[in-house]
């Protein structure tokens, strides 16, 4: 009997380490995303690029729904708010809250205050998840964060006054952060009665419809100028942006999150501010200070113990359940 028990283990304890990365894999992808926005943002407004990417994720996501529509019928009003949270908030309403803090509030408070999304997913995945958090996670968390931390703002401290918290901005920027913390969360809780292909179609396509109202409401002109060629590049760059940060991460996304808890894998999305930085430096030839390499290595480090905690919990679990 304990033969099987540990055998068993050991065939668990992979795909749970394997999801954890496929976690960081799919929000590192994230991270691509200003190499096709910057060239749509030339003719297209925030809210344009968004609907428009949600009708090609809609098309790429349509076919995959309607194999799976069978669970759609066990989808209960907790699982429709649960839906909503993921679609709206974490797709849409969190990223307009983010945009508009950014023009309306101190840049650097509100890059500051958007670190706090894994304090609010890990809250909520107790509350919400019951998840339990292993020894020495308050640990990790304050070591990814400080990574992260030196990644944005390197040595320098991000604000000159405690009045710069005390605003409209601030206040978006930490409703953007819990909104996002709360996807993660909700997503996993999804994951619990359905596929990760079905939770990742619904994503797009449920928030179609309040982006037309939003692009609407907006009544900035349609318009691409410079003819085909320029037409030709916005298309495809569309395409690519709707493609690999937006379907491809998620499916990874969500594949991983199916085997992770929520609690670690709102510390495993931050891979993503890493992969902007080597983006920079890789294509927009900005150089990497020593502070960002720092940040860097503490990061990675943070996930390593993460991961391995993770597996580790995973196998006390299943040898307290057999």
């Amino acid at each position: 009997m304990s033969n099987v028990s540990a055998s068993s283990s050991g065939m668990r304890t992979s795909p749970v380490r394997s999801g954890f990365w496929l976690v960081v894999l799919g929000a590192a992808l994230w991270g691509v995303d200003p190499l096709f926005r910057i060239i749509l943002l030339k003719s297209l407004t925030s809210s344009q690029i968004v609907l428009l990417e949600h009708v090609v994720l809609f098309l790429a996501a349509a076919p995959v729904l309607w194999r799976h529509r069978g669970e759609l019928k066990s989808i209960g009003l907790r699982q429709a708010g649960a839906l909503l949270v993921v679609s709206w908030g974490g797709s849409a309403v969190a990223t307009i809250l983010f945009t508009k803090a950014l023009s309306s509030g101190d840049l650097n408070a509100v890059l500051l205050l958007q670190k706090l999304q894994p304090v609010f997913a890990i809250g909520l995945a107790a509350v919400i998840l019951k998840e339990r958090l292993p020894r020495n996670f308050g640990l990790l968390i304050i070591l990814a964060l400080a990574g992260t931390y030196l990644l944005t703002f390197g040595w320098t401290v991000p604000f000159g006054h405690v009045n710069n918290f005390v605003s409209v901005g601030s206040l978006m920027a930490m409703g953007a952060a819990a909104l996002w913390g709360g996807s993660t969360v909700m997503g996993r809780y999804l994951l619990g009665s359905m596929s990760y292909e079905t939770v990742t179609s619904l994503r797009f396509i449920l928030a179609l419809p309040l982006l037309f109202t939003l692009t609407t409401l907006e009544g900035a002109p349609w318009q691409v100028s410079g003819g085909l060629g320029a037409t030709s590049l916005v298309a495809i760059n569309l395409l690519l942006q709707a493609l690999l940060p937006g379907l491809l991460s998620m499916l990874l996304y969500y594949k991983g999150l199916n085997t992770t808890k929520a609690s670690f894998a709102t510390l495993a999305e931050l891979s993503f501010p890493m992969t902007g930085i080597l983006i920079n430096w890789v294509v927009y030839h900005q150089l990497v200070t020593m502070a960002q390499v720092v940040g860097f290595a503490l990061i990675w480090t943070a996930l390593f113990y993460i991961s391995s905690q993770q597996a580790k919990q995973q196998q006390t679990e299943l040898k307290q359940a057999a």
